[in-house]
């Protein structure tokens, strides 16, 4: 699961990492954020990563199979969209080695293949890109999200991942 972004992290890195999260939904989607909305996003993003590898691994198991594979999980073509930006956005923004460190697979009853190992933080990039966008659909226009807007985005992603 991704771990709650680290706010005792040393000065600098914890600067060029919040710094990096603004960029980014700025450029996304014209978004502003604080640390609550920092913290928020952790939640949603570790909640639904998880929920994406639940379904991945009932998959594995109906194949029969021990080990979960790309395959195995339920990325829709929006989703794979979104990951396609993130990546595109990525070159840019450079946010990947954070997701990476943010990032990390729980424990399942089934181990992870190497090709689903290598893919955390390009899975998160795109949740991020798709969280992003559903702010502007929710209320075009929003510069900063109150928590209606963090809940309405909470109970969109809970009906569709």
């Amino acid at each position: 699961m991704i771990a709650a972004v680290q706010w005792n992290m040393p000065p600098t890195g914890h600067i060029m990492s919040v710094a990096k999260f603004e960029r980014f939904l700025r450029t996304v989607a014209s978004l502003d954020v604080d640390k609550q909305d920092l913290k928020r996003y952790s939640d949603l993003i570790s909640q639904k990563l998880h929920d994406l590898l639940l379904r991945a691994q009932a998959a594995a198991k109906a194949d029969g199979r021990v080990l979960l594979e790309p395959f195995d999980l339920p990325i829709a073509k929006g989703l794979q969209e979104c990951v396609h930006e993130f990546e595109r956005l990525d070159e840019e923004i450079e946010l990947r080695p954070i997701l990476d460190h943010l990032a990390a697979w729980p424990p399942l009853d089934l181990a992870y293949g190497e090709d689903v190992e290598a893919r955390p933080a390009e899975i998160v990039g795109g949740l991020s890109v798709a969280l992003a966008r559903t702010f502007n659909i929710i209320d075009p226009g929003l510069k900063n999200p109150s928590s209606e807007h963090w809940r309405k985005c909470f109970r969109i992603f809970d009906l569709l991942l």
